[in-house]
Protein backbone atom coordinates (compact mmCIF):
# COMPACT_ATOMS: atom_id res chain seq x y z
CA UNK A 1 0.00 0.00 0.00
CA UNK A 2 1.38 3.41 -0.79
CA UNK A 3 1.80 6.58 1.21
CA UNK A 4 -1.66 7.89 1.85
CA UNK A 5 0.16 12.04 1.23
CA UNK A 6 3.14 11.04 -1.47
CA UNK A 7 2.30 7.91 -2.95
CA UNK A 8 5.62 6.31 -2.17
CA UNK A 9 6.29 3.10 -1.74
CA UNK A 10 7.56 2.83 1.46
CA UNK A 11 6.89 1.39 5.23
CA UNK A 12 4.06 3.32 6.42
CA UNK A 13 2.96 4.35 9.98
CA UNK A 14 -0.59 5.48 11.50
CA UNK A 15 -0.36 9.17 11.61
CA UNK A 16 -3.05 10.34 14.09
CA UNK A 17 -5.03 13.55 12.29
CA UNK A 18 -6.35 15.64 15.04
CA UNK A 19 -9.07 17.71 15.85
CA UNK A 20 -11.53 15.33 14.19
CA UNK A 21 -12.92 12.10 14.69
CA UNK A 22 -11.27 10.39 17.69
CA UNK A 23 -9.05 7.30 16.10
CA UNK A 24 -8.66 9.17 13.17
CA UNK A 25 -5.60 8.38 10.89
CA UNK A 26 -3.79 8.07 7.77
CA UNK A 27 -0.94 5.65 6.90
CA UNK A 28 1.71 7.77 6.08
CA UNK A 29 5.94 7.21 4.97
CA UNK A 30 8.63 8.10 6.96
CA UNK A 31 9.13 11.18 4.85
CA UNK A 32 5.85 13.08 5.17
CA UNK A 33 5.53 11.95 8.84
CA UNK A 34 8.85 14.20 9.85
CA UNK A 35 8.28 17.08 7.08
CA UNK A 36 4.39 17.66 8.80
CA UNK A 37 6.27 17.65 12.02
CA UNK A 38 9.19 19.80 10.92
CA UNK A 39 9.92 21.91 7.96
CA UNK A 40 7.99 20.50 4.88
CA UNK A 41 10.32 20.40 1.60
CA UNK A 42 7.85 21.86 -1.59
CA UNK A 43 8.90 19.18 -3.74
CA UNK A 44 8.00 16.48 -2.02
CA UNK A 45 4.11 17.29 -1.58
CA UNK A 46 3.38 17.85 -5.62
CA UNK A 47 2.04 14.24 -5.23
CA UNK A 48 -1.45 16.00 -3.40
CA UNK A 49 -2.38 16.74 -6.70
CA UNK A 50 -3.90 13.45 -6.98
CA UNK A 51 -3.75 12.66 -3.06
CA UNK A 52 -6.11 15.45 -2.32
CA UNK A 53 -8.98 13.64 -4.22
CA UNK A 54 -9.06 10.55 -2.34
CA UNK A 55 -12.49 9.43 -0.60
CA UNK A 56 -10.97 9.34 2.89
CA UNK A 57 -11.89 12.36 5.22
CA UNK A 58 -8.30 12.16 7.02
CA UNK A 59 -6.50 12.14 3.90
CA UNK A 60 -8.39 15.19 2.40
CA UNK A 61 -7.98 17.10 5.58
CA UNK A 62 -4.35 16.36 5.81
CA UNK A 63 -4.09 17.52 2.37
CA UNK A 64 -5.84 20.95 3.07
CA UNK A 65 -3.67 21.37 5.63
CA UNK A 66 -0.33 20.55 4.15
CA UNK A 67 -1.28 22.92 1.28
CA UNK A 68 -2.08 25.54 3.78
CA UNK A 69 1.45 25.51 5.30
CA UNK A 70 2.90 25.26 1.34
CA UNK A 71 0.52 28.73 0.63
CA UNK A 72 3.62 30.67 -0.43
CA UNK A 73 4.38 28.12 -3.29
CA UNK A 74 2.65 28.98 -6.30
CA UNK A 75 1.41 25.49 -7.36
CA UNK A 76 0.12 24.79 -3.85
CA UNK A 77 -2.50 28.14 -3.86
CA UNK A 78 -3.47 26.67 -7.38
CA UNK A 79 -4.10 23.19 -5.86
CA UNK A 80 -5.59 24.34 -2.33
CA UNK A 81 -8.29 26.73 -4.64
CA UNK A 82 -9.72 23.11 -6.39
CA UNK A 83 -9.70 21.31 -3.68
CA UNK A 84 -13.41 20.85 -2.39
CA UNK A 85 -14.87 19.56 0.68
CA UNK A 86 -17.59 18.98 2.45
CA UNK A 87 -18.42 21.43 5.11
CA UNK A 88 -17.78 18.82 7.77
CA UNK A 89 -14.69 17.80 6.48
CA UNK A 90 -13.62 21.39 5.33
CA UNK A 91 -14.19 22.20 9.33
CA UNK A 92 -12.11 19.63 10.96
CA UNK A 93 -8.80 20.65 8.18
CA UNK A 94 -9.68 24.58 9.72
CA UNK A 95 -9.71 23.01 13.03
CA UNK A 96 -5.70 22.61 14.17
CA UNK A 97 -4.56 21.44 17.17
CA UNK A 98 -4.23 24.59 19.59
CA UNK A 99 -0.22 24.80 20.77
CA UNK A 100 -0.27 23.21 24.06
CA UNK A 101 2.59 23.47 27.24
CA UNK A 102 2.73 19.65 27.47
CA UNK A 103 6.46 18.87 26.67
CA UNK A 104 9.17 15.95 27.08
CA UNK A 105 11.64 15.71 29.12
CA UNK A 106 14.15 17.73 26.53
CA UNK A 107 11.37 20.46 26.14
CA UNK A 108 9.92 19.14 22.72
CA UNK A 109 6.29 20.09 21.89
CA UNK A 110 3.97 17.41 22.36
CA UNK A 111 0.51 17.05 20.25
CA UNK A 112 -2.38 14.67 20.74
CA UNK A 113 -1.75 11.77 18.99
CA UNK A 114 2.22 11.34 19.21
CA UNK A 115 4.59 8.59 19.95
CA UNK A 116 6.60 9.06 22.96
CA UNK A 117 8.83 6.72 24.97
CA UNK A 118 9.68 5.66 28.11
CA UNK A 119 12.75 7.06 29.46
CA UNK A 120 12.60 5.35 33.34
CA UNK A 121 11.53 2.13 34.51
CA UNK A 122 7.66 3.13 35.88
CA UNK A 123 5.91 1.45 38.30
CA UNK A 124 2.49 1.61 37.71
CA UNK A 125 0.14 2.36 40.43
CA UNK A 126 -2.87 -0.22 40.54
CA UNK A 127 -1.60 -1.98 37.91
CA UNK A 128 0.69 -4.51 38.90
CA UNK A 129 3.52 -3.51 36.99
CA UNK A 130 6.42 -1.65 35.71
CA UNK A 131 6.28 0.41 32.60
CA UNK A 132 9.60 -0.36 31.08
CA UNK A 133 12.67 2.09 30.10
CA UNK A 134 12.36 2.33 26.25
CA UNK A 135 8.19 1.16 25.58
CA UNK A 136 7.07 3.30 23.24
CA UNK A 137 3.85 4.46 23.73
CA UNK A 138 1.45 5.06 20.83
CA UNK A 139 -1.17 7.53 20.34
CA UNK A 140 -0.99 9.73 23.32
CA UNK A 141 -3.70 12.03 24.69
CA UNK A 142 -3.16 15.36 26.41
CA UNK A 143 -4.18 15.82 29.89
CA UNK A 144 -5.98 19.22 29.49
CA UNK A 145 -5.48 21.12 32.73
CA UNK A 146 -1.94 19.38 33.45
CA UNK A 147 0.90 20.10 30.73
CA UNK A 148 3.05 17.70 33.41
CA UNK A 149 0.67 14.77 32.49
CA UNK A 150 -0.37 12.86 28.90
CA UNK A 151 -2.19 9.56 29.36
CA UNK A 152 -0.97 6.14 27.24
CA UNK A 153 -1.50 2.37 26.89
CA UNK A 154 0.77 0.30 28.01
CA UNK A 155 0.66 -2.99 28.38
CA UNK A 156 -2.99 -2.88 27.86
CA UNK A 157 -3.23 -0.47 30.33
CA UNK A 158 -4.02 3.57 29.86
CA UNK A 159 -2.15 5.26 32.11
CA UNK A 160 -0.83 8.76 33.19
CA UNK A 161 2.47 9.34 32.60
CA UNK A 162 4.49 12.35 33.97
CA UNK A 163 6.13 14.40 30.55
CA UNK A 164 9.58 14.28 32.67
CA UNK A 165 9.88 10.55 31.97
CA UNK A 166 9.41 10.08 28.49
CA UNK A 167 10.89 11.74 24.93
CA UNK A 168 9.24 12.45 21.57
CA UNK A 169 9.82 9.72 18.90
Amino acid sequence: MPCALCSADAPLSSFAVTGGPDGASVEICGICEAQINGTPEPDHWRALASTMWSEDPATQVMAARMLARLADQDWARDLADQLWLDDDTRAWAENLPQASNHKDSNGVPLAQGDTVVLIKDLPVKGGGFTAKRGTAVHRISLVADNPAHIEGRVEGQRIVILTEFVKKR
